[in-house]
């Protein structure tokens, strides 16, 4: 394919990074115009619009060079000075940090920062996860202790932010390039026994993928098939969890079959249902439950006639596309443009599993207009564990895991929390203690007489909830003092 001729402006944003850097260097040796050019090829290939492409390239300029913001504004207009700037301040904002998610108190004014930064647009996190993924790629020019420190950060943070907007691709290049420098001597284990793995499974992979083929074809399905083998720091992980015992990890190189609908995925399944024989409870269908990041795929683990464990993913194209590339897709896709929105005074629509980056923007809105924010509980929800609940309508609402009816009621509506008088949970009466799991159906009760009642502040888990109960309290109590005074 053909690549895409450039555009003036981005070929103009080119020649302005290579004039401000030039003679400046990298630890490498390198002009340092390499990594502005490697983090533009990095968006292009995640399929972001021209401006984004046009911040990366100037990213640094600001911070580095004698380019000024309103010279990027003059030139290349407010949006790409907007997302330079956010660029400039998450750099700002880390430097001082140890991590995002167990930041100290003296560090509250950087994470304030790296909020404001990241909550104004969304794109400015994609720009700087492209500058970390190029930077940890060219690690081995720091020295070791510089190496660590950048690798154990990637790790804590970095990549769970690309995991939460679901860019499973970057998330496993960032964990195992940045697991090579946290822990060398488990990573060439690991490694290793991967190779050691696969080597001993290649004959029999290849005879069920010439199985699989021919089963598919018999039905006329269009499919692409191909191997995938588990990342190093998640087998890592997995090993964890499973006392070390390789033996009970079944998906260390799995199959993946990508095909063109829904209802293809459910054929295709019972294709290899009918060849192989499931291991019980192994069979996952995140298309109906996608896993809280918006993944979307079905996963079946079998048992083959020569006793070899295999795990099947089925998926379509653009759950392919979103499982890859995640957020990134989604501005491909969608041409989403938050920026302009953001300065609209309005919130751009964003998937249901990407509804905390909606919550991080209302709160920087807060934030620039001087507001007060719970800080302390909202840093819990950059990397909070998320359900997925319904309404009895079946749409789908995202809570931080631990959450309880109340915190659901009053993200529905305030005025659907201040009257809960009961819940129903899948079908049945249930509490309001009653914590909410994964893909429950939730029914709020209500009643017109019910108002809040203090003793709902120990019902309620969420930091949104909790400031929506307390400010109706406060308006209660505000009401009855005037009623005393009459």
């Amino acid at each position: 394919m053909e690549k895409p001729k450039e555009s003036e402006r981005v070929l103009r944003a080119v020649e302005l990074a290579k004039k401000a850097h030039e003679g400046q260097f990298r630890k490498t040796g390198e002009p340092y115009i390499v990594h502005p050019m490697a983090v533009k090829k990095i968006l292009e290939e995640w399929g972001m619009d021209e401006d984004t492409i046009i911040a990366g390239v100037l990213h640094d300029t600001v911070e580095d060079t004698a380019v000024t913001l309103d010279d990027i504004r003059k030139e290349f207009g407010e949006s790409v000075a907007f997302l330079v700037d956010g660029v400039t301040k998450l750099s700002t904002a880390r430097a001082g940090m140890r991590d995002i998610d167990t930041y100290l108190p003296e560090t509250r004014d950087n994470f304030l920062r790296l909020l404001i930064a990241l909550g104004a647009d969304i794109r400015v996190l994609i720009i700087k996860l492209a500058d970390r993924l190029h930077n940890i790629r060219t690690l081995s020019a720091l020295p070791p202790d510089k190496q660590k420190k950048i690798a154990k950060e990637t790790l804590e943070v970095f990549a769970p932010l690309a995991d939460r907007l679901n860019m499973g691709q970057l998330r496993v290049e960032m964990s195992d390039l940045a697991f090579k420098y946290v822990d060398p001597k488990r990573y060439d284990y690991l490694k290793n026994l991967i190779e050691e793995h696969n080597r001993q499974a290649a004959k029999s992979l290849k005879k069920i993928e010439g199985e699989i083929s021919e089963a598919l074809k018999k039905e006329k399905i269009k499919f692409e098939l191909s191997g995938r083998v588990k990342s190093i720091y998640s087998l890592h992980k997995k090993m964890a969890k499973h006392n070390q015992n390789i033996n009970e990890i079944y998906d260390l190189t799995a199959l993946r079959i990508i095909v063109e609908d829904v209802t293809t995925c459910y054929l295709v399944l019972g294709v290899i249902h009918s060849l192989y024989t499931p291991m019980e409870g192994r069979v996952k269908d995140y298309i109906a439950m996608p896993k809280q990041n918006g993944y979307q795929s079905i996963h079946t683990t079998v048992i083959t006639e020569d006793k070899r464990v295999v795990e099947f993913q089925i998926r379509t194209r653009e759950m392919h596309e979103y499982a890859e590339r995640g957020l990134a897709a989604s501005f491909y896709y969608n041409e989403q443009k938050v920026t302009e929105n953001y300065k609209a005074g309005k919130i751009e629509h964003l998937p249901t599993n990407l509804l905390w980056i909606t919550e991080l923007q209302q709160t920087a809105a807060k934030l620039r207009e001087g507001k007060k924010v719970d800080l302390e509980k909202l840093k819990l929800n950059l990397f909070a564990d998320k359900i997925f609940v319904y309404t009895p309508k079946g749409d789908i609402v995202d809570l931080p895991k631990g959450s309880l009816p109340l915190d659901f009621a009053y993200r529905l509506h305030s005025e659907i929390g201040d009257h809960v008088v009961g819940v129903k949970i899948n079908g049945k009466m249930s509490n309001l203690n009653k914590k909410l799991e994964q893909g429950d159906i939730v029914e709020i009760l209500t009643s017109k007489n019910q108002t809040p009642k203090s003793s709902w502040l120990s019902k309620i888990f969420t930091s949104h909830a909790r400031a929506k109960l307390l400010h109706r309290l406060n308006e209660k109590e505000h009401q009855e003092q005037t009623k005393g005074r009459k």
